[in-house]
């Protein structure tokens, strides 16, 4: 039996790369002060009985999901294994820690797309 012809190499699209990081900084961003504000409607309702912010969670769990969305679409373009775009989808689940996985992953991609040409393994 003979070896299957090898994959060629895909190459990432800078361009829509770029544009997907651009989306998930903004996303990472924005459910980063969600989550914040999430807490605070928490700790109003439950610790002060203060309904004042009451409408946030619906809202939030949208922005969530768009931040999901924004994740799923950086970690395909740029061919993250499955794990990693978990993590960082969960990361948007803790106060505070979708701020610096963002600046994390920001320098990490930054980094992968200045070789503009790099080739990666076809999946």
């Amino acid at each position: 039996m003979s070896d299957p012809a090898p994959q060629p190499a895909a190459r990432i699209d800078v361009g829509k790369a770029r544009t997907r990081l651009t989306f998930f900084k903004v996303m990472a961003f924005v459910v980063g002060i969600g989550l914040l504000v999430l807490c605070l409607e928490m700790v109003l309702h439950y610790g002060f009985d203060n309904n004042a912010l009451d409408w946030w969670p619906q809202p939030h769990g949208f922005i969530f999901i768009v931040y999901v969305l924004a994740t799923v679409l950086l970690g395909f373009e740029l061919r993250w294994p499955l794990g990693r775009t978990l993590l960082v989808v969960l990361a948007g689940c803790v106060p505070f820690l979708s701020f610096w996985v963002e600046r994390r992953v920001s320098r990490e991609s930054e980094a992968t797309l200045a070789g503009a040409g790099t080739q990666l393994p076809a999946r």
